[in-house]
């Protein structure tokens, strides 16, 4: 069998090791942890999306060709090419094009552990759901381990929850679903209303939720100050972002600062969960600016976790992790 026969065998694979019928969104082939070095390629529904630096060029585009002619539950291939400057991009530029098959609707439904996702192809940074947060939503779910804090007890009793960042609101969802009521802060109404609708093809009233437009370290301040306390919060920003009232925020620097904020709207004994997808960002340092923030703030950590990546982004030498993440309760 050559590498070819291999790709389309364990893009086979791994397609069949999820139960398309309630998780259709999931990573297919993972870089250089798995041989192939800049290339990505996650499934959404009927789809496949390609990305990587370079052109998909003619080899790899027969693979994925293969792929799709040798599972039935895939309509098509997209490919979009990774751009460093990609910000400055409009949406259309940096959004990906179909290499075969069908045309994807310009949006359409992907499932996550059973949840419903709106995905939309051409709105270029980004589809709608970060799939390397899989296992954190599974756990608002009541799905995998718990930890001390067993957060199907504490959602399902009507908790606050405050996701910041909160991009469309999938952390939202799934902490509804659970019995929480999700406060969703973004800077982008755009994402925010593609939240809403998020919430309403689970069946969740968005109107019983809150969703507030606007500069996160502004609104946490505004919400400290009037007296608003969560039962969780999540904090999962961007490695860049930039508003006009703050300016430019980078993880690699400003994560103990947004931690601190975050802390102060934090019930005792709450829960925080602390990522970011930073790769020059070492995980030590990481915990050391999430910690001692807890620690100037005057808190304690009661219990912490630092969970591994998903099964289906897995770590090498030649791909170590990226992502960083805690989930810590607090007193």
């Amino acid at each position: 069998m050559d590498s070819g026969e291999k790709l389309v065998q364990a893009i086979g694979e791994r397609l069949t090791s999820f139960d398309a019928a309630r998780t259709s969104a999931h990573r297919v082939i993972h870089g250089a942890a798995e041989g192939w070095p800049d290339w990505y390629v996650d499934r959404y529904g009927g789809w496949l999306l390609s990305q990587s630096e370079a052109d998909l060029g003619g080899a790899k585009r027969r693979l994925l060709e293969d792929a799709v002619r040798q599972n039935a539950s895939l309509r098509g291939v997209y490919h979009k090419q990774l751009d460093r400057q990609v910000r400055t991009k409009t949406p259309e530029d940096a959004s990906p094009v179909l290499v075969t098959g069908e045309s994807a609707p310009e949006a359409f439904e992907a499932q996550e552990l059973g949840v419903r996702y709106e995905i939309r192809f051409g709105e270029g940074y980004s589809v709608g759901l970060f799939l390397d947060q899989r296992d954190n939503r599974g756990r608002l779910l009541g799905r995998g381990k718990s930890g001390a804090w067993d957060l199907g007890q504490l959602l399902s009793g009507r908790a606050e929850i405050l996701n910041t960042f909160a991009y469309t609101c999938a952390f939202s969802v799934c902490a509804a679903l659970a019995g929480a009521r999700a406060t969703s802060l973004d800077l982008s109404r755009k994402y925010l209303d593609w939240g809403r609708r998020n919430f309403a093809l689970n069946g969740l009233d968005p109107d019983e939720h809150d969703f507030i437009y606007g500069d996160a370290f502004d609104w946490m301040k505004r919400l400290a100050n009037k007296g608003r306390r969560f039962d969780l919060v999540i904090l999962d920003p961007p490695t860049f972002s930039k508003s006009r009232k703050r300016g430019v925020f980078q993880t690699a620097k400003d994560f103990g600062e947004l931690t601190a904020l975050a802390l102060r709207l934090l019930k005792p004994r709450g829960v925080l969960l602390a990522s970011c997808n930073t790769a020059r960002l070492q995980a030590s340092r990481f915990d050391d600016m999430v910690r001692g923030a807890v620690a100037a703030e005057g808190r304690r950590v009661i219990a912490a976790e630092s969970p591994s990546q998903p099964r289906d982004f897995p770590v090498s030498r030649a791909a170590p992790a990226y992502l960083k993440q805690l989930w810590l309760r607090v007193s």
